[in-house]
């Protein structure tokens, strides 16, 4: 049968993965190169404008996203209205790099000047090639401000062993 495992920050599953099987590590792994990618963007940006960052961006996503099998299920951070939901790679492309007539409200959360990018896991759950994981991102800018963000990803492992993100729900964290 089916077998879970699921974990938090304070407590560990006890059980390893089965032979491909999305491990704690790869979770770890591509926590990290979405944030290396954002920190990218962001200096792309600063370095050398839209078109660099753009170009950046489209790869960026096209690394992390399952944008190729159809939509992803991903809900912005700074997203409202008819535009909270970016199911296709267009949508997210503009939710990080803004500059689109078709998404007028987006001013780019991946152009910020993001330095430094860590996570902070909550909790995680894994089975087979299906891994979902929640927990803060903390986003430092270039002066030294950190934004923290609410962030829940679901993963499925590609024919390739890559991690690919089929839903991202972040938001900021409830201040009342």
């Amino acid at each position: 049968g089916a077998r879970a495992r699921c974990g938090a920050a304070h407590v560990r599953a006890a059980s390893s993965a089965a032979p491909g099987e999305i491990t704690e590590a790869e979770l770890a792994q591509a926590r990290k190169n979405w944030g290396d990618g954002l920190v990218a963007i962001s200096k792309a940006y600063d370095e050398a404008g839209i078109d660099s960052a753009r170009d950046v961006a489209g790869k960026v996503i096209d690394a992390a996203y399952g944008y190729a099998w159809g939509n992803v299920l991903f809900k912005p951070t700074l997203a409202s209205g008819k535009q909270t939901f970016r199911p296709t790679r267009d949508g997210a492309l503009a939710y990080f790099v803004g500059h689109s007539d078709a998404y007028p409200r987006d001013t780019g959360f991946g152009i910020r000047g993001w330095r430094e990018v860590t996570s902070e896991t909550a909790a995680f759950f894994i089975q087979g090639d299906i891994a979902m994981w929640m927990g803060w991102i903390h986003c430092k800018d270039k002066d030294g401000y950190v934004k923290t963000v609410d962030k829940s990803w679901g993963y499925k492992k590609d024919a390739d062993g890559t991690l690919r993100i089929i839903h991202h729900h972040s938001s900021l964290p409830y201040a009342g």
